[in-house]
């Protein structure tokens, strides 16, 4: 039988997406500070991408299987992804709370991979859990409310060590460790990434399985690891062609912003600030100030969000034209660090950045929803994530220095240019993606 999907109002959908807001606080503490970390304990900047390794590595393994996993989950009361959503959230919780109190670059290192890993666990299922929920004429819809709180998510939790400091907490330390400022902002991510998935599991109900017996005649038919390694390696090679396209424009979309998120830190507050003593008040003022210009590209993306949420549920809109047009726009953003000369012009940058990133968090998932089977759905939505960690793993064993390098000379602010050039070529890309089914909604 074929399940009919009802239509979904807003608090509904801004339900069954809260968690998003926990995800993004883990995320963006990640991305915005871990960089900070490293170089508190003594790493080189050109040494940074390869301590995120671990993290994209095991998105590799993790995100396939959950998604194939979550797929093959049913439980009356507990449903089908939201088990995957407490597991996640009880991991991701204890490495966000514990990562700055690290006092050697490996145990850092090893936050970030279990943090990172964790949220991944959470994070595939909740993308599968809107095209669950909705039907095709409200996908984009969804997926843009999504970005709606990952923008809030990423602009709060961006600000937050340099809240602390406005409130009195001690913004520097002895050198090799971590300031107050930063542990508390972590603490307190670490207490919204756990209630806020927590509000989405009691909140949200999930449909069953179309045809239960069909269901666990195919879950029974293809029990074991063998079996399900099996599966995800056929899905692979037999991925949509629209799959394939899209992930190449994710490849240097997610290429351009690891890229930022390992070297922001560094690229900023030596290119701007003058500022590279990591135990100085200058320089963790500067990396503070980093973190709230990373905080804009958060807001931004929010109130992009908000203008597609309008938009996108009253009228069908092209997802090819507004990702490609998106991608570009971020991408002049990132070039423009490099020529501008007052720190507050940061705040333009990266609002020019913020609409690249609604948009990569919402129309490709919304495009590879409507070109793959329903009962694959988690499944697809992990392999077709492994376009995000894979161009994540060649930055970070010497993509980023070798490429930076190469093309644009040695100074670090130049690699706010590879990232900046990166997110044009992968707009250009959507180019290549022509099944109108998928780019209008």
């Amino acid at each position: 039988m074929n399940l009919i999907k009802k239509k979904l109002d807003f608090w509904q959908i801004w339900n069954m997406s809260f968690g998003f807001l926990g995800i993004q606080f883990g995320f963006a503490l990640q991305g915005g500070f871990m960089s900070r970390i490293f170089q508190t304990l003594g790493a080189d900047k050109d040494a940074i991408p390869l301590l995120w390794i671990a993290a994209p590595l095991t998105g590799l393994l993790v995100q396939p299987i959950i998604g194939y996993l979550s797929d093959r989950t049913w439980h009356p009361k507990f449903g089908r992804r939201k088990p995957f959503f407490f597991i996640g959230a009880v991991f991701s919780t204890i490495a966000l709370f514990f990562a700055p109190y690290s006092s050697a670059l490996w145990m850092a290192a090893g936050s970030l991979w279990i943090l990172d890993a964790s949220i991944n666990v959470s994070m595939e299922p909740f993308r599968a859990l809107v095209a669950d929920k909705l039907p095709d004429s409200q996908r984009s819809y969804g997926f843009v409310v999504q970005t709606l709180i990952i923008g809030i998510g990423t602009w709060i939790a961006s600000n937050l060590p340099w809240m602390m400091t406005q409130l009195g907490v001690p913004n520097t330390a002895p050198e090799g460790i971590v300031p107050d400022s930063v542990k508390y902002a972590f603490a307190i991510g670490a207490f919204v990434l756990f209630s806020s998935i927590l509000y989405t599991i009691l909140k949200t109900e999930e449909y069953p399985p179309e045809d239960m017996e069909e269901f666990e005649r195919e879950k029974a038919a293809k029990a074991g690891v063998f079996s399900g390694m099996k599966e995800i390696f056929q899905n692979i090679s037999t991925m949509p062609n629209v799959m394939k396209k899209l992930g190449l424009v994710q490849f240097f979309s997610w290429f351009a912003f690891f890229t930022m998120w390992s070297f922001a830190t560094p690229a900023i507050t030596e290119h701007i600030y003058g500022a590279t003593d990591t135990s100085s008040a200058a320089y963790n003022n500067a990396a503070d100030s980093v973190g709230n210009y990373l905080g804009t590209y958060g807001l931004i993306s929010m109130v992009y969000a908000l203008i597609l949420t309008f938009i996108s549920s009253r009228v069908k809109i092209n997802r090819r034209l507004v990702h490609m047009g998106s991608l570009i726009i971020g991408g002049l953003g990132f070039i423009l660090i490099y020529f501008i000369s007052e720190p507050w012009m940061l705040h333009i940058c990266f609002a020019l950045v913020g609409i690249a990133w609604a948009s990569i968090l919402s129309m490709p998932y919304a495009m590879l929803s409507s070109s793959v089977e329903p009962k694959k759905m988690g499944l697809y939505m992990g392999i077709f994530n492994m376009f995000i960690v894979i161009p994540q793993i060649i930055a970070a064993l010497g993509g980023v220095n070798f490429l930076y390098k190469l093309i644009f000379g040695e100074a670090v602010i130049n690699t706010m240019l590879l990232a900046g050039t990166l997110l044009i070529i992968a707009g250009f890309c959507n180019l290549l993606i022509t099944d109108r089914k998928v780019t209008h909604d």
